[in-house]
């Protein structure tokens, strides 16, 4: 349906503006106004937005219906491990905690009862139904394609320690720490139920080397400067208030060490030259889908943010990575870069090396 879109824009909708205005929209909020007026428009954004509703529901009967279950193997996975720390002083922010994100009911952190995982396992099986499997059965593809980046890029580069801000259950995490089963790998959020259920998975997985604490990543002193050698995030400057999200990269690198690498993987920004009616689009979740943040975030020069931060220019780069097609369910996807709309999505990763990359 989503092509039907761009036929209702070129064919109708771009016409009667151009009719009332006598020019062209002149940026993507013009442009969702118009197209919101448009009845296919609002027949493929109503179903999109019931869908996810519907993703939300389907995942949460599922979960609540084996949550004995759940909880039984999570708590046999986590008990009396020092790899999960725990703080319920440790507030949500209201930024998380004043919509249900992605219309999942009670976000990352809700509980159904204290100490259970339901939030995260929601979490994973619905994040496998809204991607229709494009991040693999595991939906960990992300994870998979940094992970590969950085050993075709960086063969010899073994960090020490590595920060990964807004884990929530490790699905991009889990890949990193099994690709570097040397490293310390520590993976911070504010809620507890996604954590739960992270770690456990985590465990299950084989991945031993990550730590799971409850912690804000807008206040990293617990860690001294210069702490990792990799700080990153994965899909969650999105997610983040105009405020908080340069103060978490501020802290990000006072504590990276000299020659290390902050990475942020996101959907592209709104550059000047990424077309209008591609922004439009790109927006349709800061609109319709519980994403405050993510028509802002993505208008910011994140370059620029970077470099505030302590980043020289020079040592800015972004990059492209594509998640690793899972076999299993896709035979035939395409092996090259490109982005394979439906079984391998593509991310940018914003990128500094901390005063040139190491040699």
């Amino acid at each position: 349906m989503g092509r039907g879109n761009k036929l209702a824009y070129e064919r109708r909708v771009l016409p009667a503006f151009r009719k009332e205005k006598a020019r062209d929209p002149k940026d993507r909020f013009e442009i969702r106004n118009a197209m919101n007026r448009d009845p296919f428009h609002r027949l493929w954004s109503a179903s999109k937005r019931n869908s996810m509703e519907m993703r939300q529901q389907n995942g949460r009967s599922i979960v609540l219906r084996q949550l004995d279950d759940l909880d039984a193997r999570a708590n046999a996975l986590n008990e009396g491990k020092p790899t999960l720390q725990l703080d319920p002083t440790v507030q949500v922010p209201r930024y998380q905690s004043a919509v249900d994100i992605h219309c999942m009911p009670g976000c990352y952190h809700g509980e159904e009862r204290p100490g259970d995982v339901s939030a995260g396992a929601n979490y994973d099986c619905g994040i496998f139904a809204t991607t229709a499997g494009a991040l693999g059965g595991l939906s960990d593809g992300g994870g998979q394609a940094v992970a590969q980046w950085l050993k075709a890029n960086h063969p010899n580069w073994k960090p020490r320690r590595v920060l990964d801000i807004g884990c929530t259950i490790g699905h991009n995490v889990v890949p990193l720490a099994l690709a570097y089963p040397e490293t310390e790998f520590i993976a911070i959020d504010t809620a507890a139920a996604s954590l739960r259920y992270g770690h456990a998975r985590a465990q299950a997985l084989g991945a031993t080397n990550i730590t799971f604490i409850q912690h804000n990543g807008e206040d990293l002193s617990r860690w001294e400067d210069g702490y990792f050698d990799w700080v990153q995030t994965t899909m969650f400057l999105h997610e983040l208030s105009g405020k908080a999200l340069p103060q978490i990269i501020n802290e990000g690198y006072r504590v990276l060490a000299p020659h290390g690498l902050m990475l942020h993987v996101e959907q592209p920004q709104y550059t000047p030259d990424m077309p209008i009616y591609e922004q439009f689009i790109r927006d349709w979740d800061a609109f319709n889908n519980n994403e405050p943040f993510w028509s802002a975030m993505h208008a910011l020069d994140l370059k620029k943010v970077m470099q505030k931060a302590g980043f020289a220019e020079e040592d800015l780069f972004v990059a492209g990575v594509k998640a690793v097609a899972d076999r299993s369910i896709f035979p035939e996807a395409p092996t090259d870069e490109t982005e394979d709309h439906g079984r391998a999505a593509a991310w940018h990763a914003y990128g500094a090396w901390k005063g040139g990359a190491p040699k």
